[in-house]
């Protein structure tokens, strides 16, 4: 049966379509039948316990600079909804924290993805930390003390901040350098929170891969190429998207990781993998899914779709 699929995102006009995985899920979501809304979070509201947005319906078409028409604004009860998509973009701010408290009230009755509690609860370079024999070694804090041992131990290292995401602000540092003072300076002004401090991976000149999971199992995965002279692969940064296969360490990683996303009800999860390394569990608008199509790979919108059919089919 169709069912009723809001998505929370940015500014649908502002979507990159090309790469995008939320309009592909709203593609795939329209081509199965369902009925799509759209509606920014700053348009959410809880009032006596009930949670509201102005919603939209809308009509997507993979057509630049014409992928949308929307129709009338509506404010509507979220909990009447079936599936609420949840991929407005990072930063993992307060605003988005309390977007994730506003959620919770309606799941799983309508069932949001991914769970926003869980969301909440596994910002990405902090939820992989649980897996620390997967991961290059790592530091997380601001103690700039702990920082210079860590960098006397590893020689290179990568900082970064902990709520950071599409490769912002991420630099490379090692013994000696004379730019590590200032570094460390301009990451204390800019950043209240601890930071991410790595074992730099020489690796990632290879490729940082995207591992696509659904509902805990392997479905998919790319190679990001850093562009020449940086170090980040992310494809919004400059990375050149590879096809490729998963290693048998790759494989090995999902295995072990698998079953704690499923029990924090994470349907849709990319993690980041350098040298059979686990940098990172993304949980909140993880990419890739059109990447992973465009070259040749399986359509793991459809296949997210399937389960998310089959859970609201249960219910």
């Amino acid at each position: 049966m169709p069912l009723n699929v809001a998505i929370q995102m940015d500014p649908i006009d502002k979507v990159r379509i090309a790469g995008d995985t939320g309009f592909a899920l709203m593609l795939e979501a329209q081509a199965r039948g369902h009925r799509l809304f759209t509606y920014t979070p700053d348009k959410l509201t809880l009032r006596d316990g009930k949670v509201t947005a102005v919603i939209s319906p809308v009509e997507v078409r993979d057509v630049e600079g014409d992928h949308y028409t929307l129709g009338q604004p509506e404010r509507t009860d979220l909990s009447t909804l079936d599936v609420v998509l949840l991929r407005q973009d990072p930063p993992f701010d307060m605003a988005y924290v309390s977007s994730t408290h506003m959620l919770e009230r309606i799941h799983p009755k309508t069932l949001v993805v991914n769970d926003p509690t869980e969301v909440r609860n596994a910002p990405e370079k902090l939820f992989v930390t649980h897996f620390p024999e997967l991961m290059p070694p790592t530091l997380i804090t601001r103690d700039r003390a702990e920082i210079e041992a860590f960098r006397e131990e590893f020689g290179d290292i990568v900082m970064k901040p902990l709520y950071g995401h599409g490769g912002a602000t991420v630099f490379k540092t090692g013994k000696g350098d004379p730019n590590f003072g200032s570094l460390y300076d301009l990451f204390a002004n800019l950043f209240r929170e601890p930071w991410v401090i790595q074992a730099f991976l020489k690796e990632v000149s290879e490729g940082d891969k995207r591992i696509i999971l659904i509902d805990g199992k392997a479905a998919g995965a790319v190679n990001r190429v850093p562009a020449a002279g940086d170090l980040r692969a992310n494809m919004v940064r400059g990375g050149a998207a590879r096809p490729t296969d998963l290693s048998k360490r790759e494989l090995e990683i999902c295995e072990r990781i698998g079953p704690a996303l499923r029990e924090r009800g994470l349907l849709l999860v990319g993690i980041d993998v350098i040298g059979g390394k686990l940098t990172e569990i993304n949980v909140t608008a993880p990419t890739g899914v059109r990447a992973i199509k465009k070259l040749g790979g399986p359509d793991l919108a459809a296949q997210l779709f399937e389960v998310i059919e089959a859970k609201r089919a249960a219910k």
